[in-house]
């Protein structure tokens, strides 16, 4: 770089990871930043230099702009490059960064405050004659405009926060009856992720594919489109699985949606990596939602096609040189000529419970080296409750789509990430069902196939679980279970816990590496293969199961592909006596911070009614009444930041 020699990177995680990556190529010093929680971060052992830059929750450290500001001072940095996330797409950051005499990489501020705000993005396209979704967009954001314009648009719509993105912020309406409470969900959540409660409505396009286009731009007049991404697969509004060809996009739809985004992109004279966004309906019609003023999560997918590095095109075009590709036909040429590419996001979360966050201790942490996977994770690595739930990503290329999406399959296989709940064995009954694997997945897919791909993700067979339980625990007893010399004349009592439900079992040694477990509901004989210090092989069941584990604090987390049991031995511990009482004491599902609370002590709830809503990665999630109830005690207040299981509401039973 002939500019800038010191670049500070203003985010954490993987994200930093990867622009340091191509920074410290390119022969760049780096400046990382962190908060109190991420201290140890593998992002600030990484760097060549790290900064404090204050407590854990994000508008304490990594959305303080004067902290950042000080940061790249301190530090001696002469760029600011922003990840993606948090204030990459604020134009106020933007404007400090240059106003501190600092090269800022990505767009100028005027462009991000054009594309910043979708409502007044949306008004400029369609001023350009770029298709939008029809809907409201207007600044009377009193309730009473706002819900009369939603039944002038029709149910039904999505709410969506005018500042935001990722999902947060969003809600889709069915019927006017629904609407009061949507939109005060989706102003909540969008005042506390942007700092905006401003909110768009939109005539909601049935099942839709999301597409987006990726653009870049220098200071020399040059705008091209490097293809499309497919993200149609969703979960809460938010990407999980992304691809590149679109299987719903030909030569054609891809040339006419390229040059739309290129001519948006000149409109507002941009400079940079940016996405537009769209939705394309059945028939091949797209509509334009709004620009992304940032590098993707997603663009992994792009670089496998295309074999470019496009943290190295936002350096470059930061730094005053051309795009190193201005030739739209030849960039066109090589991602058509790429083959297939397809990334998924390996997310902290319970998709059996509304894909509920999960934060704590990853106890075991593994990827296969087939793939590319981008991650700051290590074992023992801290999963923090105030930053987004994506803790990696993995992407697989090939040479056609199903050649990428089997390998894909066998990497998240052979993952092992143990000791938090995530949704591993929900990518995977994605990229194995039938809709998916024909191409034909839709912003609807995982709605509409829900029970399906959750039935999926079934727990491991009893049986098998205590036995390995079982074997485990005789190995760590200085037994060897892989060769029992004499069969035993009798069972041996296996009492676990797992995943919460009391499971009895008898287990007994046949002799060699064999063994016949029985439970309530199944007996059956399984031969132990192989017992490892991470890993177990058994035969039985009619399957050969290669089974990852670890230990701790008396707890043996189990998994195969994905489907983890948390399992306790309780054979040695004394009788548990059940708590009639647990239903009155709502307690809080996951760290969080409470952002709203909707009930007093003396207040009577219907049984599922909202009593408080906690904020943890970035999303709402409601604590439900689980009786008809009169409130006894409320032990929190709204900016309490609580810990897993600390009790929020105290009700007592309504006897009416």
């Amino acid at each position: 770089m002939r500019n800038f020699h010191t670049l500070l990177i203003a985010n954490r995680g993987e994200i930093a990871l990867r622009v340091l990556r191509t920074a410290h190529r390119l022969g760049l010093k780096v400046v990382a930043v962190y908060s109190q929680a991420d201290a140890d971060a593998a992002h600030v052992r990484a760097a060549d230099q790290s900064v404090a830059i204050g407590g854990s929750l994000p508008h304490e450290s990594y959305l303080n702009i004067a902290a950042l500001i000080v940061a790249a001072r301190a530090s001696g940095a002469d760029a600011v490059h922003p990840g993606y996330g948090f204030l990459a797409e604020n134009a106020d950051f933007a404007q400090a960064v240059i106003d501190a005499g600092l090269t800022w990489v990505g767009p100028p501020p005027a462009a991000m405050r054009s594309m910043g705000d979708k409502a007044a993005a949306k008004r400029l396209m369609q001023s350009a004659g770029v298709p939008c979704v029809p809907g409201y967009d207007g600044a009377d954001q009193s309730v009473a405009v706002l819900q009369s314009q939603a039944q002038a648009v029709g149910f039904p719509l999505m709410i969506k926060a005018t500042a935001g993105g990722g999902g947060r912020g969003m809600r889709l309406v069915e019927s006017s009856a629904e609407f009061p409470a949507a939109l005060q969900r989706a102003q909540s959540e969008a005042l506390a992720a942007f700092g905006s409660a401003t909110v768009l409505l939109e005539r909601a396009i049935r099942e839709p594919r999301h597409v987006e286009i990726q653009v870049f731009a220098d200071a020399h007049g040059n705008v091209v489109h490097l293809g499309e991404r497919d993200c149609s697969v969703q979960r809460r509004h938010q990407k999980i699985i992304e691809e590149a060809p679109s299987p719903a996009v030909g030569p054609d739809l891809r040339r006419r949606m390229g040059a739309m985004a290129v001519a948006a992109a000149r409109a507002i004279d941009y400079r940079g990596a940016g996405t537009i966004e769209c939705l394309v309906d059945a028939d091949g019609q797209f509509y334009f939602m709004e620009m992304n003023t940032r590098l993707q999560v997603e663009h992994p997918v792009t670089e496998a096609l295309t074999g470019l590095d496009l943290v190295e095109w936002q350096l470059r075009v930061a730094d005053g040189e051309p795009l190193p590709l201005a030739d739209q036909a030849a960039l066109l040429e090589r991602f058509e000529a790429g083959g297939h590419a397809i990334e998924v996001r390996l997310c902290a979360e319970d998709p059996a419970h509304d894909y509920l966050p999960q934060s704590g201790t990853l106890l075991a942490w593994g990827a296969p080296p087939q793939v590319r996977v981008e991650h700051a994770l290590a074992p023992g690595s801290v999963i923090a409750p105030y930053y987004d739930s994506m803790m990696a990503k993995l992407i697989a290329h090939g040479s056609d789509r199903e050649a990428a999406r089997v390998a894909l399959v066998r990497a998240l296989e052979g993952t092992v990430a143990l000791g938090i709940r995530t949704n591993q064995g929900l990518l995977l009954a994605c990229l194995g069902h039938a809709e998916f694997v024909a191409g034909r997945a839709t912003t609807g897919f995982i709605p509409r196939h829900q029970q399906a791909l959750l039935g999926a993700l079934a727990p491991l067979p009893e049986a098998l679980v205590a036995l390995a339980a079982y074997v485990v625990r005789a190995a760590a007893h200085g037994h060897d279970p892989m060769q029992v010399r004499l069969p035993l004349a009798w069972a041996v009592p296996v009492n676990l816990e797992i995943d919460g439900t009391a499971v009895r079992a008898e287990v007994t040694a046949l002799g060699g590496c064999a063994y016949l477990v029985a439970t309530p509901k199944q007996a059956a004989r399984i031969e132990l293969r192989h017992l490892g210090s991470d890993h177990l092989q058994v035969q039985g069941l009619g399957t050969l199961w290669t089974l990852s584990y670890v230990q701790a604090d008396g707890v043996l987390y189990l998994a195969q592909a994905g489907r983890q049991q948390v399992v306790r031995d309780l054979s040695l511990a004394p009788a548990q006596v059940a708590d009639s009482a647990a239903q009155q004491l709502i307690r809080a599902p996951m760290a969080g911070r409470v952002v709203s609370l909707l009930v007093a002590p003396g207040d009577r709830v219907q049984k599922g009614a909202p009593l408080l809503a906690l904020e943890a990665m970035k999303m709402e999630h409601p604590a439900l009444a689980t009786m008809n109830a009169t409130v006894k005690a409320v032990h929190v207040a709204v900016g309490a930041q609580v810990a897993s299981g600390a009790l929020l509401v105290e009700l007592a039973p309504d006897t009416a």
